[in-house]
């Protein structure tokens, strides 16, 4: 086996505890389900796996850590992701929901698409992701083993359980959203929250980059 049973049993908990803890993926399901309903929090949700799997390939790779030890390659990648941030806190402004937007100019299918792409442009662009995994997922790597498949199977568990709590949340949002958004008020006031969300996301990852 790539990975011993023992390892996935001691890894497992510790990968459920990390998904249960609030953090920026988790908020920014819920701030895309919010604006645009389940399908859309659910897309966020994907986006976002598929952003970790870019990472967990380039630390696996080794990629991860060569970012680790270039300073100015981080903070160049951090800052493009706060800019991104920062520019889709403004759409959100600027744009009303699809609930109670006739004027809206993106139908409501390109949504999700919309959605899943910019999930995964922020998970990208968040160089503390790949950091993170380069710190975690190695304290359960057998050296003296194929290194690359441990990443990718030891970063799938830790995918799996981000799909079902990310997704749970997303769909909870947007189900709520919907709901609040047959106001015009309540919509007004989800715009607001959805981008005070992608603000505070963007302040944490400039400010939590600091080094």
């Amino acid at each position: 086996m790539l990975v011993e049973w023992t390892t996935l049993l001691a890894f497992a908990p510790a990968a459920l505890a990390l998904n249960l803890t609030p953090g920026a993926d988790m908020m920014f399901c819920l701030g895309q389900g919010l604006r645009g309903g389940p399908r859309a929090g659910m897309a966020a949700n994907l986006g976002i796996a598929a952003g970790s799997l870019v990472h967990m390939l380039a630390a696996g790779l080794g990629l991860a850590a060569l970012l680790a030890t270039a300073p100015q390659m981080f903070h160049a990648i951090r800052w493009a992701g706060v800019a991104y941030l920062v520019f889709l806190a403004v759409q959100v402004l600027t744009n009303p929901l699809g609930a109670t937007a006739a004027t809206s100019a993106r139908p409501a299918s390109a949504r999700p698409t919309r959605a899943f792409r910019d999930a995964m442009a922020v998970n990208i662009l968040n160089p503390k992701v790949a950091l993170f995994i380069l710190a975690f997922l190695p304290q359960f790597v057998d050296p003296a083993r194929p290194v690359l498949p441990q990443f990718l199977i030891l970063g799938g568990v830790l995918m799996a359980g981000g799909l079902v709590i990310n997704g749970a949340v997303g769909v909870f949002a947007g189900g709520l959203g919907q709901a609040l958004a047959r106001s015009a008020r309540m919509e007004r006031g989800l715009r607001y929250v959805s981008a005070g969300i992608f603000f505070a996301l963007a302040a944490r990852l400039a400010l939590d980059g600091r080094r």
